[in-house]
């Protein structure tokens, strides 16, 4: 279902406070996401490469913010739909991504050594 739907669907519906919450959640990690996604620039791939260290903007707090966004977008949008109980997707989510960025942070540590291990230390997952 496109996001554009989906906030069609919500706002068809009764807006209730878990819904309001979860669609202003979905929205805000729509737009995390988008940053993210711009400022990784050509360093995005699918499997996991190190053409180079990104640490500006949203990188320089976390260093997985695609995939932070990418959990938060999905739980704002079970809250928007009015489905709590399909949050036990992050139970899959969570884990998949987990094992995503340390792939990635293996991949990066080889490449760029002490100055991933320096940024890496100051930043959040």
């Amino acid at each position: 279902m496109a996001f554009p739907v989906i906030v069609w669907r919500v706002l068809q519906d009764s807006l209730t406070l878990p819904r309001a919450s979860g669609l202003l959640l979905a929205v805000a990690a729509f737009c995390l996401w988008t940053a993210a996604r711009i400022q990784l620039g050509a360093s995005f791939s699918i499997r996991a490469r190190a053409t180079a260290l990104v640490t500006h903007g949203v990188y320089s707090k976390i260093r997985n913010p695609i995939y932070v966004s990418g959990s938060l977008f999905l739980a704002g949008i079970v809250l928007a739909l009015g489905h709590p109980k399909l949050l036990a997707l992050e139970l899959i989510v969570i884990p998949m991504q987990i094992v995503r960025a340390r792939r990635e942070a293996r991949v990066l540590e080889e490449k760029f050594g002490a100055a991933y291990r320096e940024y890496r230390n100051g930043t959040w997952f």
